[in-house]
């Protein structure tokens, strides 16, 4: 069985599971952050991002997708590594709306008119309240579908794509290991001090998880006062990361946030 058909096959298995409710709604309390070292925190949050870190570790494929709860870093993720395409492939992880920021899901299948995936932290009437992991049928060309993250897989990709089509990866020396692939990502532009972004809760996690905490009221989208002295307190470790001319700098900057990400165990 090939890495793709392995992917799709553990989430196909998950359809039809619901996340837990409270006083009659749904709640977003699910089984898969607590199952995904270093997304913890995002249980109770929108997980369709984690719903697809989660397959790909049980497939042993985490090194093939970002692992990530935020929509957009999935996108940052495969686009630094120049594997990001408008066309839908087998096993892609896709994303959809405004700069791929809205949604994400799995394709295990596509033809000339639709995409099929598995998607978590959706429903099956269309309404913006998600509520499990279900089997979905999308038009391809629908402006809800912003582009498709491709996986490394060995056995190359099945794609739509004519600048791709099927292309398995140059084969290597046996004596030469492959190097893992990198989890590290990208920060979003829009993750700065005093706004609210989906990514701050990863940064909040990271500085705690890095030794920079606590952060009281953290887990939050907020980057306040409490996160803006922790990344203060990374700066004072880390001078270099620092803007130039400043002595006290609650930003955490795009090289910063790759050298968290390094300190808190990321590869």
């Amino acid at each position: 069985m090939g890495e793709a058909q392995k992917i799709i096959g553990i989430a196909k298995a998950e359809n039809g599971y619901r996340e837990g409710q409270k006083s009659g709604h749904w709640n977003n309390n699910q089984k898969y952050s607590d199952q995904v070292p270093g997304l913890e925190w995002s249980d109770f949050q929108p997980w369709c991002a984690t719903f697809v870190s989660w397959c790909a570790m049980k497939a042993g494929l985490a090194g093939l997708y970002p692992r990530t709860a935020s929509c957009e870093s999935g996108v940052a993720w495969f686009k630094q590594r120049k594997r990001f395409s408008a066309y839908p492939a087998v096993g892609a992880q896709v994303f959809y709306g405004s700069g791929g920021g809205s949604h994400t899901g799995l394709v295990y299948n596509y033809d000339d008119t639709y995409i099929y995936t598995v998607e978590g932290n959706t429903n099956a009437n269309g309404s913006a309240e998600g509520d499990g992991v279900y089997l979905k049928k999308r038009k391809r060309r629908d402006t809800y579908v912003f582009g498709y993250g491709y996986p490394a897989f060995a056995e190359g990709i099945t794609s739509a794509d004519p600048a791709w089509k099927t292309q398995a990866p140059k084969p290597t020396k046996p004596s030469t290991p492959a190097k893992p692939a990198s989890t590290i990502v990208a920060l979003a532009s829009a993750v700065k001090p005093g706004a609210r972004h989906k990514q701050v809760k990863e940064l909040q996690q990271l500085l705690i998880k890095a030794g920079y905490g606590p952060i009281p009221g953290s887990v939050t989208d907020l980057y306040g006062p409490e996160t803006q002295k922790a990344v203060g307190r990374f700066h004072n470790k880390n001078p270099k990361y620092r803007s130039k001319g400043k002595s006290y700098d609650p930003a955490i900057g795009p090289s910063g946030f790759k050298e968290l990400q390094k300190e808190a165990g990321r590869k």
